[in-house]
């Protein structure tokens, strides 16, 4: 069932979101050559809760951790590790927080210490499909719409979306209805209404959008082993156009 919030619930997710965006700002200062991907999960936990937030991916479906860190070829869904970080990774940092029942989700991209240009095009390209996205999510639109315009500005890059993971409706809970592709026709699809939360969640391989799962049945990587980034915003449908929470 799709829930439609009223304008107070929806800057409840507003404040959950503004929790959320500064967890992330301040990653930008802590991700550094020789951190760990688990360096980063009790960071995120410990910001998370100190500033009233619960970190809301604890428990859900059984996952176990406040942050999915991805790396590199690591599409989503990455468990934190002790691995050390080095120089050009490509790292994303997804994370749920519930404030005052208020739920939110993000997902942002880091290059660690010095970049290069292949990893820069990609994180741009995926940023850039994120916002074209965004610009659909209005009023009498469809889902389909969304997907037409991420697939095709990305494709047209020269890189691919992964088909296995979709965005979704978002509160009361992490995961509500609807669920759709970030590829796609226009025109079709859920229609969209004031009061609607989704995220949209776009994650794009310089190579082929075919990927593996690991055993432990959370983790995937792109088939081919090239790069994978991804980008994700809460997003409220207002009679103003798109309202971005986080």
């Amino acid at each position: 069932m799709i829930t439609l919030k009223s304008s107070r619930e929806i800057e409840l997710m507003e404040k959950s979101g503004a929790l959320l965006a500064d967890v992330h700002k301040e990653l930008r200062h802590f991700i550094a050559p020789g951190k760990t991907t688990w360096d980063i999960e009790v960071f995120v936990r410990d910001f998370i809760e100190s500033h009233g937030g619960v970190a809301a991916q604890i428990g859900f479906e059984g996952y176990k951790y406040a942050t999915c860190i991805s790396v590199n070829d690591q599409i989503c869904h990455g468990f934190p590790k002790k691995e050390i970080l080095k120089n050009n990774d490509l790292i994303k940092v997804d994370m749920c927080i519930n404030l005052d029942g208020a739920i939110s989700d993000s997902c942002w991209a880091y290059v660690v210490g010095e970049s290069s240009e292949e990893v820069e095009r990609l994180m741009d390209v995926t940023k850039k499909a994120l916002y074209l996205g965004i610009e659909q999510a209005k009023i009498g639109n469809r889902t389909g719409d969304i997907g037409y315009a991420i697939q095709t500005y990305v494709e047209s890059e020269g890189y691919s979306v992964v088909r296995d993971f979709i965005a979704h409706g978002i509160g009361p809970t992490i995961h509500e209805e609807p669920f759709f592709a970030h590829y796609g026709e226009k025109g079709k699809g859920v229609r969209l209404k004031e009061g609607m939360t989704i995220t949209i969640e776009p994650m794009v391989n310089i190579g082929s959008w075919q990927m593996q799962m690991e055993a432990n049945g959370w983790e995937s990587r792109t088939l081919d082993g090239s790069l994978s980034c991804q980008y994700e915003h809460s997003i409220a449908i207002t009679k103003d156009g798109p309202l971005i929470l986080t």
